[in-house]
């Protein structure tokens, strides 16, 4: 018969009362059983644990020893049990998060994963800044667990669902007579005002999701926007329409690089919003995942609605 856990934890019990009726009543069995287990116990081990008398029950120089090693093992065994639930709960192990570089300027979700982080501060997240495209590469190579990602069509093995909607911006030069007399703070514009200037905007192989949805909206108003310069960052962008080259659609979260010379403007166009969106690989979903999933999008919203 092999040695058990139950084994070790009739001895422990034994060991600390120095008494097998008390032992017993702790454990909730008779004190026969409990007998016959410690006897059992030795002949396993090969050695005497207990002296035994009418008076007293006293450890042996073996039963010393196995009593510090019993208590480690034992606590070994409950630490790895008590991982493994709290891995199935999902409130430990590793989550590898993608970001776009302008997801963290949105207020909620930094404010989200904070919540995230005191709710569950076992967990590990590995944050990974990549562009959309970028992301759902790594989606379907393992390399991430969820992506935080601009709305955009996605292979058959990607998941999405949305998280939130950034408003999209129209980003002019300060001196533009759109602008004459009036505070871009609290003006909101149409881009059909804008159908005859230059427009500088993300080129589609930049990754960010936000090209396709530009010229979209641009259409909705009427016209085909006449590209005159493509960059791969919001920060290029800017500072491309504060040299006069043209104006730009940015979404709203970009606002916070301040570039003088450059204003960002409410748009007033219908469907002016980028949809951020959660993605993950369809057959790869952990609890540890859902409950990210589900807590984030729970910590978005009411971080909406305060």
């Amino acid at each position: 018969m092999p040695l058990e856990l139950r084994h070790l934890r009739y001895f422990l019990a034994v060991a600390d009362t120095l008494h097998f009726g008390r032992a017993a009543e702790r454990l909730g069995m008779s004190q026969p059983p409990l007998s016959q287990q410690i006897r059992q116990l030795e002949t396993l081990i090969g050695a005497h644990l207990f002296v035994r008398s009418h008076r007293r029950v006293q450890l042996t120089p073996a039963g010393l020893v196995l009593l510090e090693q019993a208590r480690e093992i034992l606590q070994r065994v409950d630490t790895a049990v008590d991982m493994v639930q709290r891995s199935q709960r999902g409130e430990s192990g590793e989550l590898r998060i993608g970001l776009t570089r302008a997801t963290p300027l949105l207020p909620q979700i930094p404010r989200a994963f904070f919540a995230y982080r005191q709710q569950h501060p076992q967990v590990q997240l590995q944050l990974r800044e990549m562009n959309s495209l970028r992301q759902i590469d790594a989606l379907l190579a393992d390399e991430l667990d969820v992506g935080i990602i601009r709305k955009r069509v996605l292979p058959s093995e990607l998941v999405a669902k949305r998280l939130l909607d950034d408003p999209l911006a129209l980003v002019v030069h300060a001196t533009h007579p759109a602008l004459a007399g009036k505070d871009p703070k609290r003006t909101t514009l149409s881009l059909r005002q804008f159908a005859l200037d230059p427009f500088v905007g993300f080129s589609r192989d930049a990754g960010a999701g936000i090209h396709d949805h530009v010229i979209t909206l641009c259409r909705n108003a009427g016209f085909s926007p006449r590209i005159v310069q493509e960059a791969g960052e919001s920060s290029t962008l800017i500072s491309l329409v504060a040299a006069g080259l043209g104006v730009c659609v940015l979404p709203s979260s970009c606002s916070h690089i301040q570039v003088e010379g450059a204003c960002f403007v409410a748009l007033s166009d219908r469907g002016a919003a980028s949809e951020i969106q959660l993605a993950w690989r369809r057959e790869a979903v952990t609890p540890l995942m859902r409950q990210f999933i589900a807590l984030l999008k729970q910590e978005v919203g009411s971080i909406a609605k305060s």
